[in-house]
């Protein structure tokens, strides 16, 4: 199993997990045409694809699900609630297939856990996946972290973890009260310091590629997120990769 991704961060998230014969999508917040790009680098194309996962409805996450899966006969899985919500005012919709945020499903031969996340949207959920050898967790927009959460990631062999803002940067920010307190709030998106407390409650002996994820830009920095992840590992900060909002990360193999 492998995994990549297109970009993340405010402007657009999206997310390739690669178990051979089955490759999965994990939302996508650009245009189809962006997303058919970026696929592209990464010497991959949209009808190599074998399904669309969506987390939740906002538009980072969402924007070009449903105009990739139309255009490539994909079909799309999500949650009720994001269903709704990201369905509300368009008229045609792709094949879609609503799913139990705490129910597991698979998906050719990968098996796919979702469970629910404490954020700001209708119904949201993260995902882990598991090829039957390896699992990799995938953890972001979260303004918190449940008990539910540590025992879904609990000894993975790769992660991808938010790490939003810093703390002191998000209160020192241009940002008005009212954001800031969404941000920073339980249901908004982790910090340095709450991801770093999260690998303290789960196994990582396993751990083989841990990669921050979903970088504020103007409230955090990749030195920031590495030192704080690297700090509760007690390992090098160089170890720790970096989701960057333009170029995303390149392929990571979990042997």
């Amino acid at each position: 199993m492998r995994f990549a991704s297109l970009g993340s961060g405010s402007r657009g998230n999206a997310l390739i997990v690669d178990a051979g014969e089955t490759k999965l999508l994990v939302d996508c917040g650009f245009s189809a045409r962006v997303a058919t790009a970026r696929l592209a680098r990464l010497a991959a194309a949209p009808e190599d694809l074998t399904a669309i996962l969506v987390t939740h409805e906002h538009s980072d996450h969402v924007a070009g699900v449903f105009a990739l899966a139309r255009r490539h006969q994909l079909t799309v899985y999500l949650t009720h609630g994001t269903y709704v919500e990201a369905a509300r005012g368009k008229s045609a919709l792709p094949a879609c297939r609503v799913i139990d945020g705490h129910a597991s499903f698979a998906i050719g031969s990968l098996e796919v856990l979702p469970f629910p996340v404490p954020h700001d949207a209708r119904e949201p959920v993260q995902y882990a996946f598991n090829n039957g050898q390896h699992c990799l967790g995938v953890l972001t927009d979260t303004g918190s972290i449940t008990p539910h959460i540590v025992d879904m990631l609990h000894a993975c062999d790769a992660l991808v973890l938010e790490c939003n803002h810093d703390r002191a940067l998000l209160a020192a920010s241009r940002y008005p009260a009212v954001l800031k307190e969404r941000v920073g709030g339980r249901y908004g998106h982790l910090e340095n310091a709450q991801a770093a407390a999260l690998l303290g409650q789960v196994e990582t002996r396993r751990l083989q590629h841990l990669v921050a994820a979903h970088l504020s830009q103007e409230n955090n920095r990749p030195e920031l997120a590495t030192r704080a992840l690297a700090s509760a590992l007690g390992c090098s900060e160089d170890w720790i990769g970096v989701a960057d909002q333009e170029d995303g990360f390149g392929w990571r193999q979990i042997m």
